[in-house]
């Protein structure tokens, strides 16, 4: 460890305050690639068949991913600098504050958010994340997450670009314990409960923890919580099974036959909130603009009082440069056009291979991010970047629903 703190030391030395990121690849074994993640086309089973098809790209990430049969390493994303790798958690254990910031070190002890590209040919099951104390119960935290759908990640919407959310109201707890019932008859209906919405590319949703939701086809960017726990509800996906162990493997053993425990572990004033997405649906806003470029909060507002994490895109024209301050901390994907961040290279990669190094992802430290953070175009198209921040990051991000306004 005494070694990452001298090479991340190094690094951001060098680059004043910005750490080259590796791509994290994720699989996942009970959904299918919606490959538009540039990932080479023979890549996706590139952990073998009987992991799964890649679907998620992991970003800024020391949360490891809760799959079986898993890397020791999978989920965590590594910084490369001079010649050597090393994880990014071991590097922010190391350098504390330096790198995430005094106020998020002092009160987590470690960088507490992620965020991913998830990308599926169909839907995800009807699921929920488990809050804060559920979690607790078996050794892990909560799920709080957001979406947001680049543009450049959606030229093609897949099988079905609708994401079911919550339940219909007038649904029961009576009815979701039914349908769990008849988990082994065949498909168990719980769809039939809910209702989904069409997702729009530059849009997307806050998700509160403990609120069903089976995403739909849209490549998604989805700042989170750090945290992999989830249960899902529904045991029958485009004729692929669900197995059961995916609605329990995060609640306490003695409660896994416990149909009616599994229901009431769900916010039942949140699934069935007619006004749902008044409180969480998003549409950018811009945060500032000026000569050839401009910055948009993506993903804003709070969940259950809390600011937990808050996203920005940048978008650049060819030739434009800018200098944007931030609150905190932020972990960066470039998604379209290539550019620098200071000196450090910006380039969206057309196609990678798996294991390959890529210049399209950062992480910029709290200090830099503070003082200043300059942006320039170096190409002939737009550059586009994503980056996500930590808890209490930006007072000055906007609430829930401003965009009505």
């Amino acid at each position: 460890m005494s070694n990452v703190a001298s090479l991340a030391s190094a690094a951001l030395s060098e680059t004043d305050g910005i750490l080259r990121l590796a791509p994290n690849w994720v699989p996942r074994s009970f959904l299918q690639p919606g490959r538009r993640l540039k990932l080479h086309p023979d890549h996706y089973y590139a952990l073998g068949m009987h992991r799964g098809g890649i679907d998620e790209r992991w970003f800024g990430s020391t949360t490891e991913a809760a799959n079986d049969n898993r890397n020791w390493d999978e989920g965590l994303s590594y910084v490369v600098a001079g010649g050597e790798k090393f994880l990014l958690r071991d590097a922010v254990a190391e350098l504390k504050g330096e790198i995430i910031g005094d106020a998020i070190w002092k009160k987590y002890g470690k960088w507490p958010v992620y965020s991913k590209f998830f990308d599926n040919m169909g839907p995800i099951p009807h699921h929920m994340h488990q809050n804060a104390e559920q979690a607790a119960l078996v050794g892990q935290e909560g799920k709080p997450e957001s979406y947001y759908f680049p543009p450049q990640m959606n030229a093609i919407g897949n099988n079905f670009p609708y994401t079911f959310m919550g339940l219909e109201p007038g649904t029961t707890k009576q009815d979701v314990v039914d349908c769990l019932d008849r988990w082994n008859q065949g498909e168990n209906g719980i769809l039939d409960l809910s209702k989904a919405y069409r997702l729009k590319p530059g849009t997307g949703w806050l998700i509160p923890p403990c609120v069903l939701h089976a995403p739909g086809s849209l490549v998604t960017y989805e700042p989170q919580w750090g945290s992999d726990v989830f249960a899902m509800y529904q045991n029958l996906v485009e004729g692929r099974e669900v197995p059961r162990a995916l609605l329990t493997k995060d609640f306490p053993e003695e409660f896994h036959d416990d149909n009616q425990y599994l229901v009431d572990a769900l916010d039942w004033d949140k699934n069935v909130d007619p006004n749902y997405k008044d409180s969480n649906y998003l549409e950018p806003i811009v945060s500032e603009e000026g000569d050839g470029y401009c910055d948009k909060w993506i993903v804003y507002g709070t969940v259950d009082g809390e600011q937990l994490f808050t996203a920005k895109e940048l978008t650049l024209q060819p030739g434009a440069k800018c200098t944007i301050k931030d609150g905190g901390a932020f972990s960066l994907i470039t998604t379209q056009g290539s550019g620098l961040i200071e000196k450090v290279t910006l380039d969206s990669p057309v196609m990678i291979l798996f294991g390959a190094m890529t210049e399209d992802e950062v992480f910029v430290t709290a200090k830099k991010a503070q003082s200043g953070v300059t942006y320039e175009n170096t190409g002939t198209e737009p550059l586009v970047t994503l980056r996500y921040f930590g808890p209490d990051a930006q007072p000055e991000a906007p609430a829930n629903g401003a965009w009505r306004k």
